[in-house]
């Protein structure tokens, strides 16, 4: 499988991250044979980041992962996050660190690749939403701190909030990792929406990310499952998602999804979920896009894709077509 440098960090990392979240549901609410199979089967296919937090499912997905890891002992590259709570302030520090300590003893390793900032961004802090000022100020010496503990090699956040905020956090170059939305329903990350989309303009934050010399892992790729085009939910997974494409609830993005079968009826890719892929892998400056997985034969369909490349130009351009239908509708 193809690998791209995630930024700075000189990281070697695949086009595919194994996400390890509770949307998807195997490393979380999996059985302990399928989840072992799975991992095992994206070691092979040339998979080599696997993310995961604390958030998912209440740590079990660190642990879950750590089991499957030590199990079959390969060389790759992990990620974990820390989620702090309002009542963190003052303390962020001890927070930050007390997070840390416990994902490593549930992944049973003394150091991870990669540690992430999972709480929201924003220019004024509110609640669980941190903002760009505490973030220089509080969350970066903390995390700076557990680097040079050597418990993280890189540090990274989440690119979800409000967008000025998070081009100012890039523009610092601070961190060197970004997790960036980024899905054919909200493809703004990436490039400039049409007049009045429907959904958060993020200014082409990949192209920011890239100026800051920051890694890049696409995420919400396909905008929590909507991108099958399905409503129902896997049973393993999240019952509800929140509206993460660009339609006001899931049903919403899901009705959008479908508009996009054309793509499909004209032999662009044979599913929406392909496409979705292939179109976030089509980005020259998205290092790896991470996928949420229930079953092992969601994992096989995207190694599928992948191993299919990025959409060609014509493919993109009859997409843009089709994107720019939803303008001016509601959110």
């Amino acid at each position: 499988m193809e690998k791209r440098k995630l930024g700075r960090t000189g990281l070697s990392v695949s086009v595919l991250t194994f996400g390890c979240g509770a949307v998807g549901g195997l490393m979380t609410r999996g059985e302990p044979a399928d989840q072992e199979r799975a991992v095992a089967r994206a070691l092979e296919a040339g998979i080599n980041h696997f993310d995961t937090a604390p958030a998912y499912g209440n740590g079990a997905s660190e642990q879950n992962l750590g089991r499957v890891l030590a199990s079959l002992t390969p060389d790759v590259i992990v990620s974990t996050k820390v989620r702090l709570a309002a009542a963190d302030r003052g303390r962020v520090g001890d927070a930050v660190a007390a997070s840390l300590e416990a994902s490593l003893r549930r992944l049973g390793r003394d150091h991870v690749d990669l540690f992430q900032f999972h709480n929201q961004i924003g220019l004024r802090g509110d609640g669980a939403t941190f903002s760009v000022d505490e973030m220089l100020s509080d969350v970066l010496p903390a995390f700076t701190r557990v680097r040079e503990q050597g418990k993280t090699r890189h540090i990274g956040f989440t690119a979800i909030g409000e967008t000025d905020a998070l081009h100012r956090l890039m523009d610092s170059r601070a961190f060197d990792t970004a997790q960036v939305p980024y899905n054919v329903l909200n493809p703004s990350a990436g490039a400039a929406l049409p007049v009045r989309y429907p959904a958060q303009d993020y200014g082409n934050m990949l192209a920011r990310a890239k100026d800051a010399g920051m890694g890049t892992i696409g995420i919400r790729v396909l905008a929590g499952g909507a991108l099958s085009g399905h409503e129902e939910r896997h049973p393993l997974g999240l019952a509800v998602v929140e509206p993460i494409g660009s339609g006001a609830n899931y049903a919403a993005d899901v009705a959008r999804a479908r508009r996009l079968e054309p793509m499909v009826r004209e032999g662009h890719a044979a599913g929406l979920t392909e496409m979705a892929i292939r179109f976030a892998v089509a980005h020259p400056t998205l290092t790896t896009t991470e996928i949420g997985l229930a079953t092992i034969d969601q994992l096989e369909d995207a190694i599928r894709a992948v191993e299919k490349g990025p959409l060609p130009p014509q493919a993109l351009a009859r997409l843009a077509e089709l994107q720019t239908t939803f303008a001016g509708e509601p959110r």
